[in-house]
């Protein structure tokens, strides 16, 4: 019995330690970018001033369907307390559809992939709690297919974190 219990502290305190450098970061990120509303999002910190951010985003609607996958790699600057900014440069690819069933026969559907290039820059509030609230610009430029006639998109972000 004294074992278990021994373990089971041990155990906890192991949890709490490797809790306190907190490497990960697993969220949302809400902003509007071509209808692109909702992102899953992963950072993982290699130092205490760089880290790999990680976004899948998705959007449904009724004629439209979309996902990309986004990786950025940011430095990450420290301002006061729990406040950062950060900037990072990256990329990704995606993939939408379009299928409008208009009056009469009309019939319209496209579909295609696309690469993008994309650069980051935010702050964000690291809380005493392992929550992370941030807000970014991501300017992203848009290569193949027609996924956008101007092969611009700038997206203004709110994240919201948990840190483990």
């Amino acid at each position: 019995m004294k074992k278990l219990i021994l373990s089971a502290f041990l155990l906890i305190g192991l949890a709490f330690s490797s809790q306190a450098q907190e490497r990960n970061a697993l969220g949302l990120r809400l902003g509007d970018n071509d209808g692109f509303g909702g992102e899953l999002s992963y950072q993982r910190k290699f130092s205490s001033d760089n880290r790999l951010e990680l976004d899948l985003g998705w959007r449904q609607s009724n004629d439209y369907d979309a996902f990309k996958l986004a990786a950025l790699y940011q430095w990450v600057w420290n301002i006061e307390g729990g406040f950062n900014w950060y900037a990072g440069v990256g990329g990704g690819v995606g993939t939408w559809s379009y299928d409008y069933k208009g009056p009469g026969d009309f019939d319209g559907d496209d579909n295609g992939t696309f690469l993008f290039a994309a650069g980051d820059l935010g702050i964000e509030y690291n809380f005493d709690i392992p929550l992370q609230l941030s807000l970014d610009f991501r300017p992203e430029l848009y290569f193949n297919d027609d996924y956008r006639g101007d092969n611009f998109g700038p997206d203004i972000a709110l994240g919201i974190r948990f840190r483990f």
